[in-house]
């Protein structure tokens, strides 16, 4: 090769590689920090700045970012900004890298500093991301394919959370704990909380496994987190397959609280009042929802098992089907604005137990609890419920059933059933929020074949018989005091044989129903030939139209009013005997005073006045008349229908 030719060469071949070792030695990776920062906040949707950006090349490139900032959308620029990392660096494999696959062996972020702020009005600052462009959203299987990251190392890491719609104000640390040396193991997540959350008292702590492990299937995630909220307390271990998609997870939870409505901000689903709670099962999570599965526990006195489940969208939708082999029906008070639960249950807050106490003292029967509609507008609820038993001195309920929806804070009771003996009440409802916060109600009541020997057997007595009967109510209030205080509807309630026994004693549901009975002068025992009531419902005030217990030797029949709204009672019932005697003189009581707090007394000077019978029931009984005009609709062809048609012939 000639002199010339070699210098050819050397200046072809020497010349590029001189210039690029200038361009190496003179570049400065920092002039790619405008483009970093536009891209970053293009995508962000927020201003995105960084001092310093440093890259060493080799077979495994490491990558290192100082001074990263990350700033708040429109309106917060006068918060503390978003996020800030003093430094992170990555390691990056280049073989991999030249076939088109991303592996990071090694994270590392230093003192990584977050600021999430909510306000009042909804607004937060902690909603990342633009909108994508047309054709760009992210599917369900985003994600895939990702880079396959290492071993995660947090030092110093703190996260603050102020949130005005959670009643939020609680701090975080994150860092990581690394192995022993020659154990083999990845550095674990550690995270501890504390602060308030719901306005309450949090104190958190998790212990996760590292990065390494996230997208690996063969090597599950282990989770460890204790959480206490106020009176709450979760505890939830076991492991995750896949974290990245929250799949896959075998972890056991367990809850205590004093009241389920304490996990509303926890879950996100408004949930009504209960005595302490506990309860523990499996918890996983699929096709966007959360599922507490297998759960086992207790509400008060009452077991509970089955699953709940909670989906997270647009709009957070809860679903359970729940079963009590034995319930009490205090236990559930607080599904009608009561104050639920007994007194000296286990659990209780010193708060409860004053609750309990206020009820007990009260002169008033009926919850008078605002039912809260914006909190049933925050979720849909489908909830069906069944118990095989009911706990209750002298309680004649065998058996409950119910299925329970909320739709956009409508409320729809489709049915609830109470089994008593063979037979059963169910009730249709519909509760409909109204502008000025109210709702309105409307039910339909069926009894249907009630067993007269189960309610009997409720007061230690026997007998025979069931019971059948319609009803409606419509009305609208804000409570189910003022939901029956403005009612308009009716009842009506038909006997199909048995005996008397202490039948009324059972149908008042009052602690003198059996005074009640030697008041009325009717045997502890009689043949029923037929007993109705027809009632009408109109403003809150429950008027007896037609009230008729015909047996084989008396007719007691009855008139008043109920005032639901204001819980008092203006009631007469009177009994005459089908046959006359020196001694079978007309008894008239009156059960006047509250729900609560009912009181019988003779009528003043009646006896006397009313000295002496007639025969015939259609000359005695002036209520008789109205007989025909009672729709039974009960399906039964019974004794009352027969004397309705003779009285209606006369």
């Amino acid at each position: 090769m000639t002199t010339r030719r070699r210098w050819a060469w050397g200046l072809g071949v020497g010349l590029p590689l001189l210039a690029l070792a200038l361009v190496l030695a003179l570049f400065r990776w920092d002039w790619l920090i405008p483009v970093i920062e536009a891209q970053a906040a293009a995508r962000l949707g927020r201003p995105v700045t960084l001092q310093h950006l440093h890259v060493r090349l080799g077979r495994t490139i490491t990558v290192a970012a100082e001074g990263l900032r990350i700033g708040n959308p429109a309106g917060f620029e006068a918060d503390p900004p978003f996020a800030e990392v003093a430094r992170a660096s990555a390691d990056i494999e280049l073989g991999p890298l030249l076939r088109g696959e991303v592996v990071i062996p090694s994270v590392v972020v230093e003192r990584p500093r977050v600021a999430m702020i909510g306000r009042a009005d909804g607004s937060t600052n902690y909603a990342l991301g633009a909108p994508a462009p047309a054709g760009e959203e992210l599917g369900e299987d985003a994600g895939e394919g990702g880079p396959r990251i290492g071993a995660l190392h947090i030092r110093d890491g703190q996260v603050h959370a102020a949130i005005a719609g959670l009643q939020a104000d609680f701090a975080v640390t994150l860092n990581t704990e690394d192995p022993a040396p020659g154990s083999g193991d990845d550095p674990a997540l550690l995270a501890e909380a504390r602060g308030t959350y719901a306005a309450l008292p949090i104190a958190a702590r998790f212990r996760g496994g590292a990065v390494l492990n996230l997208r690996d299937a063969d090597r599950p995630w282990p989770v460890d987190l204790q959480l206490t909220n106020g009176p709450t307390r979760v505890t939830a271990r076991g492991t995750v397959r896949d974290p990245v998609k929250l799949a896959g997870a075998d972890v056991r939870l367990e809850v205590r609280t004093p009241d389920m409505a304490l996990l509303s901000p926890l879950i996100g689903v408004p949930i009504t009042r209960t005595p302490p709670f506990q309860a523990s099962g499996r918890l996983d999570y699929r096709a966007g929802s959360f599922r507490f599965t297998d759960v086992q526990g207790r509400v008060g006195s009452s077991d509970i098992a089955g699953a709940y489940t909670v989906s997270t969208g647009a709009r957070t939708v809860f679903t359970a089907d729940l079963r009590s082999r034995q319930v009490d029906l205090a236990d559930l008070g607080g599904l009608i604005g009561g104050t639920p639960g007994r007194a000296g249950e286990a659990g209780q807050t010193a708060e409860q137990r004053r609750e309990i106490a206020r009820r007990a003292a009260s002169p008033r029967l009926l919850p008078t609890t605002a039912i809260s509609v914006p909190s049933l507008k925050k979720a849909n609820m489908h909830v069906r419920y069944r118990a095989d038993a009911i706990r209750g001195e002298g309680m004649p309920f065998d058996g409950l059933e119910l299925v329970l929806d909320i739709e956009d804070g409508v409320i729809r009771l489709h049915p609830g059933k109470f089994r008593v003996g063979r037979g059963e009440i169910a009730a249709d409802a519909t509760l409909t929020p109204q502008p000025n916060g109210a709702v309105r109600a409307a039910a339909d009541i069926a009894l249907r074949r009630m067993d007269i020997s189960r309610l009997m057997q409720a007061a230690g007595a026997g007998g025979a018989g069931t019971l059948g009967g319609t009803g409606r109510i419509e009305s609208t209030g804000r409570s189910l005091s003022e939901l029956l205080g403005n009612g308009d509807g009716g009842l009506t309630i038909v006997s199909v044989g048995g005996n008397l026994s202490a039948l009324l004693a059972d149908l008042s549901g009052l602690e003198f129903g059996k005074a009640l009975l030697s008041a009325l002068g009717v045997p502890d025992r009689t043949e029923i030939e037929c007993l109705i009531g027809d009632f009408g419902l109109t403003n809150g005030a429950l008027r007896v139209n037609t009230l008729l217990l015909d047996t084989d030797s008396h007719v007691v029949t009855g008139s008043g009013v109920a005032g639901l709204g204001r819980e008092v009672l203006d009631l007469r019932l009177r009994t005459d005997s089908k046959r006359f005697s020196i001694g079978s003189l007309p008894t008239s009581i009156a059960i006047t005073g509250s729900f609560k707090n009912p009181s019988i007394a003779p009528e003043a000077g009646e006896l006397a006045a009313r000295a002496g019978a007639a025969v015939g029931l259609g000359v005695l009984f002036a209520p008789l008349a109205l007989l025909p005009t009672i729709q039974l609709g009960v399906g039964e062809n019974s004794q009352c229908e027969r004397l309705t048609q003779r009285t209606g012939s006369r």
